[in-house]
């Protein structure tokens, strides 16, 4: 389904990728309860990724089985969804394992150029992609998807179509737009895949 996106993150499974962006993409669409929910998820690395943050509530993912806490396990999605309203990011393993949840990213003073109008889930996303070998999929509270890989945006998932009326692309040059259903995916057009 999100073939622009896979091609431009090849260092990771797409059996795993792909179900954790159309979790982002549902949560943009749906928000929580009427209103509009923003959150960041990490994709790979996870244990240099826990290096690189820290607590900042008792995790509630924490002494769950990992069968339960895959990425592809459906009764996992209403409880992501519950505790992406609370602050902090959601660390996920190269397998699809949610490791860790409500995590804060320390990951700065990398070389990374992030838009201007992006907000701190975007300069998270940016700096432990480039910090670490994980990928960034950040939920913005303005309903967009961003991936970010290697401290770079790679891709933009508009959930509506009628967002591109009103929506100014970020990511710079000539773009790919590709529509899926009720869905836009924006890629950087000639970018080489990586690995």
């Amino acid at each position: 389904m999100f073939e622009s996106i896979l091609c431009q993150v090849t260092e990771y499974d797409p059996d795993v990728l792909e179900p954790l962006i159309e979790l982002a993409v549902e949560i943009a669409r749906e928000g929580r309860e009427g209103r509009r929910v923003g959150t960041l998820f990490t994709l790979g690395d996870h244990e240099a990724v826990l290096t690189h943050s820290r607590a900042l509530i008792l995790d509630p993912l924490a002494g769950h089985p990992e069968a339960a806490r895959h990425v592809t396990d459906p009764n996992l999605r209403g409880t992501i969804k519950e505790l992406a309203q609370l602050d902090g990011a959601f660390v996920v393993s190269a397998n699809g394992v949610f490791v860790a949840a409500c995590r804060y990213i320390d990951a700065t003073g990398m070389p990374i150029e992030v838009q201007m109008g992006l907000g701190s889930r975007h300069m998270a996303a940016a700096n432990i992609s480039a910090a670490t070998e994980a990928a960034g999929i950040v939920v913005s509270e303005s309903a967009v998807v961003r991936l970010f890989c290697h401290g770079k945006m790679v891709g933009e998932i508009l959930p509506e179509l009628w967002l591109l009326n009103r929506y100014n692309v970020q990511l710079h040059g000539p773009v790919t737009t590709e529509t899926v259903g009720d869905l836009a995916v924006i890629t950087p057009r000639g970018m080489p895949g990586r690995r």
